[in-house]
C-alpha cells in the first residue's frame, strides 16, 4: 500500500536540490508517495535543472501568503480549536530565540503552519518530512501542534548552528531524524542530549550511478596542453572558491596552463558573492583562465566532469558533498579539503586526496602530483566509483526514511 507524505524543502527547486529529486524518486520505488511542499520559489537564476519546471508544477508553496489562503488558514485554526492553538502559542512563547523580534517572527509562522496543515489534510498525508532544520522545521513543528500530523527532519550540515535557534524544540517533537554524516550525528548527540528523538539514522545523500557514469574513457593531461579543472558549489565563502583561485594562480606560475570552471551561483542569483569572485579574477588576471558557469543543469555538470582532468573543491566546511560524490562516480581524480564529513567519504590516497583547508599551496602540490603520476591517477580513478557504488548510492537516505515511516502508525491529517 502506498503511503503519502509531504516532502518539505525550502526554496525548491534550487541549485543544490538534485539529490532531493533523486531521493523523491527512490521513495516512490519504495512505496512512498512524497508530495513536494516548499516555503517559496527560489530565485530564477538558481533553478537551472532540466527537471526544475516539472518540480515547480508539482510543488505547493506556503508563500507568498495571499487573500485566497485566508479561508483555508482560518479553517485549519478552527479545526485545531483552542487546544491546538494554545499548544502552538505556548511553543512560540517557550522557544529558545535570541530576541523579542525572533519570538514575534515565530508567532508569525503560525499562519504558514496552518496552511501546511491544510496541505496535509487536503493531500491525505500521513507525515511531513522536512529537509531542513531552519525555519521550515519550526513551521512543521507548529503544524504538528495544530493538526497532530507527525514530522521528521534531515540535517544536512555542515553545522547545526547554521540552522538558527530553537533547535531543541524542533528536534524534541520530531518523530525521527536523519543526519548525513557520523560527525553531525555526534554533534546532535552532544548538543541536543535529552532533546533529540529516539530514532536517528546516519543516512548520507548519494548519487544515481545509472545516470552518472562516463560515456568515454578518461583522457590524461599531457604537459603543454591546457589542464582542465572543474569544481561545483554555490558561490559562498564557505566553498573556498577564493582559495581555489589562489591555487590556479600558483599552478600557472609553475607553467601549467590551468583552465578552471566553477559551476554554481550565489544565493542572490548573481548579485552577491559572485561579484567578489569576479573582482578577484580580474585582480589576479585570470579572466582567460577561470569561467564562472553560474547555476547549470545536471547535464552540463556531467559534461564538465567528463571533460575535466581534475575535480577540486577547497571548501572550508561540508556535510558530505554530493558534488564530490558525483566527481568520484565519474572516475575523476578528486582533490578536496579535509573538512566536515569529507573524511567519511574519502580514504586519503586510495580513492581521492584530502588536503588541509586554506592551504592553496598544498592543493596545488597535490594537483601537480596527480597530473604527473599516471599510475597514481589511475588507481584513484578506479577506486573512486567503486566507493560510491558501495556506500553512497542514492537509495540510502530514502531507505532510512521509508524504514522509519513503516515503524509508525499512520496518522491522517
Amino acid at each position: 500500500m502506498t503511503q503519502k507524505i509531504g516532502f518539505f524543502i525550502p526554496e525548491f527547486p534550487g541549485q543544490t536540490h538534485i539529490f532531493l529529486w533523486r531521493e523523491h524518486q527512490a521513495l516512490a520505488e519504495l512505496g512512498i508517495e512524497a508530495e513536494f511542499v516548499s516555503t517559496s520559489h527560489p530565485p530564477k537564476a538558481v533553478a537551472s535543472h532540466s527537471w526544475a519546471e516539472e518540480a515547480r508544477g508539482k510543488t505547493s508553496y506556503l508563500l507568498p501568503f495571499g487573500a485566497r489562503d485566508t479561508p483555508a488558514v482560518l479553517g485549519e485554526l478552527m479545526r485545531a480549536g483552542p487546544s491546538g492553538i494554545g499548544r502552538s502559542l505556548a511553543a512560540a512563547a517557550s522557544a529558545e530565540v535570541r530576541s523579542p523580534v525572533g519570538r514575534l517572527r515565530l508567532l508569525a509562522m503560525i499562519p504558514a503552519a496552518a496552511k501546511l496543515a491544510w496541505f496535509a489534510r487536503r493531500g491525505q498525508w500521513t507525515h511531513i518530512h522536512v529537509h531542513s532544520c531552519a525555519d521550515a522545521a519550526n513551521v512543521a513543528a507548529l503544524a504538528s501542534l495544530l493538526s497532530g500530523i507527525p514530522y521528521s527532519l534531515t540535517l544536512h550540515g555542515p553545522t547545526l548552528e547554521g540552522y538558527g535557534p530553537n533547535q531543541p524544540q524542533k528536534w524534541r517533537n520530531a518523530a525521527f531524524a536523519t543526519v548525513i554524516s557520523r560527525r553531525l550525528f555526534d554533534v546532535v548527540s552532544e548538543r541536543l542530549n535529552g532533546a533529540k528523538p529516539s530514532r536517528i539514522a546516519i543516512a548520507p545523500m548519494g548519487v544515481d550511478l545509472d545516470q552518472i557514469h562516463r560515456s568515454r574513457p578518461y583522457v590524461s593531461w599531457k604537459p603543454g596542453e591546457p589542464c582542465r579543472i572543474f569544481t561545483c558549489g554555490r558561490l559562498n565563502p564557505v566553498k573556498g572558491h577564493d582559495i581555489l583561485l589562489e591555487t590556479v594562480e600558483m599552478l600557472r606560475e609553475r607553467g601549467i596552463d590551468v583552465r578552471l570552471q566553477i559551476a554554481g551561483e550565489d544565493e542572490q542569483g548573481g548579485r552577491g558573492y559572485r561579484t567578489t569572485l569576479e573582482a578577484m579574477i580580474r585582480d589576479k588576471r585570470l579572466t582567460e583562465s577561470v569561467e564562472l558557469l553560474g547555476a547549470v543543469s545536471e547535464t552540463r555538470v556531467r559534461q564538465a566532469l567528463e571533460d575535466a582532468h581534475i575535480f577540486a573543491l577547497a571548501s572550508l566546511d561540508e556535510g558530505i558533498s554530493v558534488a564530490i560524490m558525483e566527481a568520484m562516480a565519474m572516475e575523476l581524480p578528486v582533490i578536496v579539503t579535509d573538512v566536515g564529513g569529507n573524511s567519511e567519504l574519502i580514504d586519503h590516497g586510495v580513492d581521492a586526496i584530502l588536503v588541509q583547508p586554506r592551504q592553496p599551496k598544498e592543493m596545488a602540490d597535490a594537483i601537480e602530483e596527480v597530473l604527473g603520476n599516471e599510475d597514481f591517477s589511475r588507481r584513484l580513478r578506479q577506486a573512486s566509483r567503486a566507493k560510491i557504488a558501495a556506500r553512497f548510492h542514492h537509495r540510502i537516505s530514502a531507505q532510512a526514511i521509508a524504514g522509519f515511516l513503516r515503524q509508525q502508525e499512520p496518522t491522517h491529517a
